[in-house]
């Protein structure tokens, strides 16, 4: 391999292609298609075709929705390259079987969290992921961590860039409905912002139930390093989504349902709703004075941010805003109206002066609102100072130009329209490639649909949802692909392969296998040198190896009722020989990838022999790569 991780020096494939033309020449047979093609360009056309065996130029990091997964695929080919498991049981991996994996979607739990949890076998069975960003350093993406959040069960996870593979997971205190998710983009994301949704009492412990005037919703600040909620503040009005400046001072949220409104007729009734911009620094400077309170059992500060707060600025704006997206340029944010065919674009610089009491209007801060059609949801960008807006009901992507919308909002005359494409049917998010930083690139965007009647073979009543993927490059938008998609991917972000450096082999010293080192230690043995097997009492510990095609131990006896784990290293270096460990009618299945050291407890309580074998192809002989375990009465 080429990677600095490959110990070997050569991959399978490499090996298996010289194997092959070897065998070839030494027969004789060699001939002209079989030696190496010379490299062709890895340069797709405008059309998005790219080459069997040629490479993506991005990756595309989706949300799952109710599958609480995030899905990566290649753009531009569109290509499924892999699903990360977060918030959901995948027995693919063993995500959720696994003592590791078991660990991270337990640890992070709020005590209510827990006791729900325990209640079900020590997980949450469920999560509606919704929107996937990327760590920045100096207002561009750093590779280092994807963030995902979870609105089904109010949680935030980190999945680690290096392994794509979920580190850490926290359930965020006092709220419900984590939706809008951003991260601070400079110096170096620090802040995760998260968005609780729907108001609730505070604290939620029975004694406000019937009072809507006492319930409120939080926007919650996480460290993304440490994963712990630094601090939260209290807002009217129920938050949508999120975003940031480039300058680390400022986060601002849409803020639906101004009326505290319980039922679909009482958050209608005003005219308005507003967008909630948050003053970093002087959320800082109140939670470092005391001035704060904490809520039930959490002892995370909540600062006061509710309307007349110096620490806020609400922004009257059309009803039910909805999508709020930064301008590469740092300049302006947008913020999408919904129920207005208007979008409000905010200078970020006129905040400063709003806050330092040089203006008196909050609306004074609104630089143009242009009407682009009906139902403007989400809005991205080309680097280019055109931005791109869905329009839901019109089922169209609007491209417009910000200056122009900017003079017309001036002037009552200059149209920033440039162009309406037809998409099918009803986009929600979209996202162009490396919009979401300041190296936007305005060569791709992806229009996310929620249907796709007519457009794909009919698969019956629940039917596929609908990615297009469009050429941006030009002075025309042009649709080039069509892609179905299951279970409401719901939102994106589009990344450069440079940025990305993911491993191809586990590190074995990877802190990430401390605990599972340190038990062993204790037993005296050392993983991927040993198989043996540790009685403690009613407690088995087995070591073993796996190397293709066999597991270091292919017998082992226990007695019923003794609780079992089982701790595996795959130690194999050569990339993409993954092994697996599936336990027949025992419900277990788990994914060794090459260096990785997993285990799993369960209690061996049927008497009987059952096969244990390997799940992922590995080799020739990989049906025979088993074992048994015999459990005696």
């Amino acid at each position: 391999m080429s990677d600095s991780n490959d110990k070997s020096g050569v991959s399978r494939r490499k090996f298996l292609v010289a194997s092959g033309l070897t065998g070839i020449a030494a027969g004789g047979g060699m001939t002209a298609a079989l030696l190496p093609m010379a490299a062709q360009s890895s340069e797709p056309g405008a059309d998005g075709y790219v080459a069997p065996g040629e490479l993506d130029d991005y990756y595309g990091f989706y949300s799952s929705g109710q599958s609480g997964e995030v899905r990566v695929y290649g753009i531009p080919s569109m290509r499924e390259l892999k699903r990360i498991p977060v918030f959901n049981y995948f027995p693919a991996t063993g995500w959720g079987v696994t003592n590791e994996s078991r660990k991270i979607l337990y640890e992070g739990l709020t005590p209510q969290g827990k006791r729900r949890a325990d209640k079900q076998g020590g997980i949450l069975r469920n999560g509606d992921t919704h929107h996937p960003h990327m760590s920045y350093t100096d207002g561009t993406y750093d590779g280092r961590y994807l963030f995902i959040n979870d609105k089904a069960n109010s949680r935030v996870a980190r999945i680690r860039m290096d392994l794509m593979v979920c580190d850490k997971i926290v359930q965020i205190p006092n709220v419900q409905a984590v939706h809008g998710l951003r991260l601070q983009k400079f110096p170096r994301t620090g802040y995760v912002f998260c968005n609780g949704e729907f108001m609730i009492p505070q604290p939620n412990d029975g004694r406000d139930m019937y009072d809507p005037s006492k319930y409120y919703t939080l926007f919650s600040a996480l460290d993304g390093d440490t994963m712990e909620v630094k601090w939260q503040v209290k807002v009217s009005g129920n938050l949508d989504n999120t975003n940031a400046d480039y300058a680390g001072r400022y986060a601002f949220s849409t803020c639906y349902n101004s009326e505290n409104g319980v039922v679909l007729g009482e958050m209608m009734r005003a005219e308005r709703d507003h967008v909630v911009v948050f003053n970093i620094a002087r959320i800082e400077e109140a939670v470092k004075q005391g001035k704060f309170t904490t809520i039930g059992d959490s002892k995370v500060p909540v600062v006061d941010g509710t309307k007349g707060s110096d620490l806020t600025l609400y922004i009257p704006i059309p009803k039910g805003p909805h999508g709020i997206n930064t301008s590469p340029d740092g300049k302006y944010f947008i913020a999408n109206g919904k129920l207005s065919p208007t979008v409000s674009v905010v200078e970020i610089a006129k905040l400063d002066e709003y806050f330092d009491g040089k203006l008196k209007e909050p609306r004074d801060v609104v630089v143009a609102e242009p009407e682009l059609g009906l139902g403007p949801l989400h809005t991205t960008f080309d680097g280019r100072g055109n931005a791109y807006t869905t329009l839901f009901i019109d089922s169209q992507v609007a491209k417009w130009n910000l200056e122009d919308a900017i003079k017309g909002f001036k002037d009552g005359k200059t149209n920033p329209i440039r162009q309406k494409l037809d998409v099918h049917y009803q986009p929600g998010h979209l996202n162009a490639s490396m919009a979401e930083t300041k190296e936007a690139d305005g060569k791709w965007l992806i229009s996310l649909n929620k249907f796709s009647k007519d457009r794909f073979l009919n698969v019956g009543p629940l039917k596929p949802e609908c990615d297009q993927l469009i050429d941006i490059s030009g002075d025309e938008m042009k649709l080039v692909h069509d892609g179905p998609t299951y279970s409401e991917p719901h939102d994106c972000i589009v990344v450069r392969r440079d940025v990305l450096h993911p491993s191809r082999l586990y590190d074995p010293n990877d802190p990430m296998f401390d605990d599972l080192k340190a038990q062993a230690k204790k037993d005296g043995v050392e993983i991927g040198k040993d198989n043996k097997v540790i009685r403690d009492g009613n407690k088995v510990r087995l070591y073993m190896m796996s190397y293709a095609p066999n597991y270091g131990i292919t017998d082992f006896k226990v007695k019923q009722g003794d609780e079992v784990t089982i701790i595996i290293k795959n130690i194999d270096e050569i990339e993409d020989v993954t092994h697996g460990f599936t336990l027949t009618n025992y419900d277990i299945q788990m994914e060794i990838s090459p260096q990785q050291t997993v285990s799993v407890t369960f209690i061996a309580d049927e008497v009987g022999m059952f096969w244990y074998y390997c799940q992922w192809f590995c080799h020739a002989l990989h049906m025979e790569m088993r074992g048994r375990m015999m459990v005696e009465a």
